[in-house]
């Protein structure tokens, strides 16, 4: 079953983990120093946040998926409704190893679709992001340089 992902950069984790662990009645499955993790049932949502020295607010949207054939579709449907892709593959970030793929849809708003299949003992960092090609259709003005679950 696929799952919903989201990624909210925060200004202070600890307070955060206070709000959303309250908020979900349930402590993060994840907890660093930089980063908190919950992998929920009800709703069924990956929520991720960080203070990685980005702005404040909701840094970006996808989906998890359960095999690298998951990830291979939606790759595959986002590709065919002409929108450009960016693929990695065995990346580590946000404390984990995945195969991904990453959209910026028509409002400018990033999307992964992603496929975990380790964890990592550090936070890491993913490639950045190419800039959109000018004949790119619906392209955003600026997409940020980096990615990164």
């Amino acid at each position: 079953m696929k799952r919903l992902h989201l990624h909210v950069s925060v200004p202070s984790i600890a307070e955060a983990v206070t709000f959303y662990s309250t908020l979900f009645d349930a402590p993060p499955s994840v907890l660093k120093d930089d980063y908190a993790k919950w992998m929920l049932e009800d709703p069924h949502v990956n929520l991720a946040i960080s203070s990685r020295a980005r702005a404040t607010g909701v840094d970006h949207v996808g989906i998890q998926v359960e095999s690298p054939d998951e990830l291979a579709s939606l790759a595959t449907r986002l590709k065919a409704a002409g929108s450009l892709t960016f693929d990695q593959e065995a990346t580590t970030c946000c404390y984990a190893k995945s195969d991904k793929s990453w959209v910026t849809d028509t409002a400018g708003v990033r999307w992964e679709t992603f496929f975990t299949h380790g964890d990592a003992t550090e936070y890491g960092e993913d490639e950045a992001m190419p800039e959109p090609t000018a004949s790119a259709c619906c392209a955003p003005a600026a997409v940020p340089k980096t990615a990164c679950c």
